[in-house]
């Protein structure tokens, strides 16, 4: 039987904890929501770490002093690495890292305060060496996945693909009266298939970007977000933050994952959405709130995001 007790966790938090014979589980909150991490053992020196992230920071260190290999991969949201050496890497959804020492790592961060993932955790200093002892024929060195991965930098990304998706699909929804043996055959799949895959380096396109970058990102974001009734434009915001329109754009992209137009729109229309749930304000003065002076064209941004006009989606909550 699980037993719930307070406790200070190996993975760099201070949260409750529960404990099952087959699984930990460790949650987190602050003024930002919440997060739950489940652990399960699947081998000697490798762990399972499934993710339900809905607040900004993460720092949930796998590594705490020991040396590790994380193969991570992202189902939904987003995940910001910021390293040590001033790059940022960022997973979206269907992203796969390989990262190695995570003690590079400075922190980590949902820039859209939400991410659910699923990390592989393997401990250099305990895995076997070689897997053909669990399994005949399994020739799955984690050294030489190191250094197939994580000889240039301390971290690979691969953009999502059809091999990877089918692997971690069928980890997220594993019948819990097989998940114990489950888990065994899947990371066993997953290292197979990593050893034997051919790897280029880096994908074409750049997920990394510098502190300065990041921070017009998050600058931009914030000044946004603070003055939703105004209309800005890019150039605009540009000027303020002393960085060219386009450089500011990728960046932005690059951070939240959606272009500085697509994620103010959305974001408008949540909170619009919350407003038109939560108080007995007007559909226009809702309207005006976010920024919209036309009734007819917040409708129809409104219906784009939500796939209903405000009205109907006020009727529809009663």
């Amino acid at each position: 039987m699980a037993v719930l007790q307070k406790i200070d966790n190996p993975y760099g938090m201070i949260q409750t904890v529960e404990h099952g014979e087959s699984f930990s589980i460790y949650r987190s909150q602050d003024n930002t929501g919440d997060c739950e991490v489940t652990v399960y053992p699947v081998f000697s020196g490798i762990e399972l770490v499934y993710y339900d992230v809905h607040m900004q920071s993460c720092d949930i260190d796998l590594a705490k002093g020991r040396k590790m290999l994380i193969i991570t991969h992202c189902q939904e949201g987003r995940i910001e690495f910021e390293y040590k050496n001033g790059e940022y890497l960022y997973l979206a959804s269907g992203d796969l890292s390989i990262q190695k020492n995570t003690e590079n790592i400075r922190h980590r961060y949902c820039p859209l305060s939400h991410y659910h993932g699923v990390s592989v955790a393997i401990d250099m200093n305990r895995v076997p060496r070689c897997f053909s002892c669990i399994l005949d024929d399994v020739f799955v060195s984690p050294e030489e996945l190191e250094m197939k991965f994580c000889s240039e930098k301390p971290y690979s990304i691969m953009r999502e693909n059809i091999s990877i998706e089918h692997i971690f699909s069928e980890l997220y929804s594993v019948p819990e009266n097989i998940r114990k043996g489950y888990h065994k055959v899947k990371v066993l799949e997953l290292l197979l298939f990593l050893s034997g895959l051919e790897y280029k380096g880096e994908s074409e396109e750049r997920r990394y970007f510098s502190r300065s970058q990041v921070t017009a990102a998050k600058e931009a974001k914030e000044y946004l977000l603070a003055h939703l009734d105004e209309h800005i434009t890019i150039t605009e915001l540009a000027d303020m933050l002393g960085i060219s329109p386009t450089s500011l754009k990728i960046c932005f992209k690059g951070v939240y994952g959606d272009t500085i137009n697509g994620y103010i729109t959305n974001y408008k229309m949540q909170k619009a959405a919350a407003l038109l749930k939560n108080t007995d304000k007007s559909v226009l003065e809702i309207a005006g709130i976010v920024g919209y002076n036309n009734g007819s064209k917040f409708a129809g941004a409104f219906r784009k995001v939500m796939n209903k006009l405000p009205n109907e989606y006020r009727k529809s909550l009663v």
